[in-house]
């Protein structure tokens, strides 16, 4: 068999864990944590006894309620889950090498010496988790998946919850995931998997017996070869990403749910993203809305422009793009609002408009005007200036 080089740990009912090792009262009862601190709005997590009623992400509140009685709702505090991550990493880093935190619950191990084989691997999984127990908390769990690469390690990590361990190699593949949908897999959206069923793939062991070749035309990116390459067995290590695009979303509690307000709430999206654009000396030639309704589908649409970063400009796309929405038909109450800002370059690299006229890399007058709104903002605070009418929305993400 050949060695497993990558551990990849995956924290069990995360949020749900940390608030029922805080309140001991909590423990062994379903518990679920929502966006806002209402009796409206969705469940972000669940507990494992939550989850054996049906309770899942996205499970509306007045659901769960009536799916599960009894169960317990928490808001979401972020800051203190970021601050169970961070203790978990220390404890992980301790006893084996940490070389990636992958997300507020996933974590990436590299593998040496014994643990690169199966018995070592499991005798490492079982003191990592004898270590947080005791360290952290018992109530703090995962499922750990192994493999020769991190896409196989994340994959194994998802077949046993909670509190498992599996593995994959090119001993047991495709057969131990053949039960599993394209969209099961980590990095297969939506889009991606339209594309490989038109292609003639439809199901995972056609994935892992595509050639490479084939996979890098489909995703239209060697990203595409690089994924079946790492299905097929091979070590390819994470590449440094660059940043495709700077967007924003916002769950919506009940008082902005009306179309108008949720419209002012994306005004106040553009805002935030086009800032971001600009402290990161990038213009973007692509923005997109979607806007998610409480009964309905999501309604999205994205329009391509000339490279900018002018948040004036993105405001005027944003309202035409509402425009297009209400022309659809007049929508209803809005659950959630996100918007994109996409094909991102440097502003440095942006060619000149002779007929603007615009010189290379050269800010418009838009652009300059931006600029000194957020220097503005900088000096005085965010918000001091605005671009007309917005309605700021700081979600569960910002709670202490």
């Amino acid at each position: 068999m050949p060695p497993f080089r990558v551990l990849y740990l995956d924290m069990n009912s995360f949020f749900a864990s940390v608030e029922q090792h805080l309140d001991p009262a909590l423990r062994g009862r379903p518990v679920a944590i929502t966006a806002v601190d209402s009796g409206a709005g969705a469940c972000v997590a669940a507990s494992y006894e939550a989850k054996a009623y049906g309770v899942k992400t996205g499970t509306r509140v007045a659901d769960a309620r009536r799916m599960c009685p009894g169960i317990v709702f928490r808001p979401s505090r972020h800051r203190l889950y970021v601050r169970f991550n961070l203790a978990i990493a220390d404890v992980l880093d301790r006893h084996a090498e940490l070389t990636h935190i992958r997300s507020v619950d996933e974590f990436q191990l590299a593998l040496s010496g014994d643990a690169q084989t199966l018995d070592g691997a499991a005798e490492l999984v079982a003191r990592l988790k004898a270590a947080v127990a005791a360290e952290v908390g018992p109530c703090l769990r995962f499922s750990a998946g192994l493999g020769p690469n991190h896409l196989l390690a994340k994959i194994a990590g998802k077949l046993e919850k909670p509190n498992g361990f599996q593995w994959l190699s090119i001993e047991n593949m495709p057969d131990r995931i053949a039960h599993l949908a394209l969209d099961d897999l980590p990095g297969i959206s939506r889009s991606i998997k339209d594309r490989l069923m038109r292609a003639g793939v439809y199901d995972v062991p056609q994935l892992c017996q595509l050639d490479p070749r084939h996979a890098r035309l489909i995703w239209r990116s060697v990203e595409g070869e690089r994924f079946v390459r790492m299905l097929q067995g091979m070590d390819i290590p994470l590449t440094a990403t660059q940043r495709g695009g700077f967007g924003n979303s916002k769950i919506l509690s009940p008082e902005f749910r009306g179309p108008r307000r949720a419209y002012r709430v994306g005004r106040w999206l553009v805002e935030k993203a086009t800032a971001r654009l600009r402290r990161d000396g990038r213009v973007a030639s692509r923005f997109s809305l979607s806007v998610s309704m409480l009964a309905g589908p999501v309604w999205s649409r994205g329009v391509s422009c000339f490279p900018n970063q002018d948040t004036a400009f993105f405001l005027r796309l944003h309202r035409a793009l509402w425009r297009s929405l209400w022309r659809d038909g007049r929508p209803g109450q809005v659950i959630a609002v996100s918007v994109q800002l996409g094909n991102v370059g440097l502003l440095t690299e942006r060619q000149g408009d002779l007929l603007a006229p615009l010189r290379p890399a050269e800010r418009t007058r838009g652009e300059q005007v931006s600029a000194a709104v957020d220097q503005i903002n900088a000096r005085f605070g965010d918000g001091a200036i605005t671009y007309g009418i917005n309605a700021p929305h700081p979600g569960f993400f910002e709670r202490g």
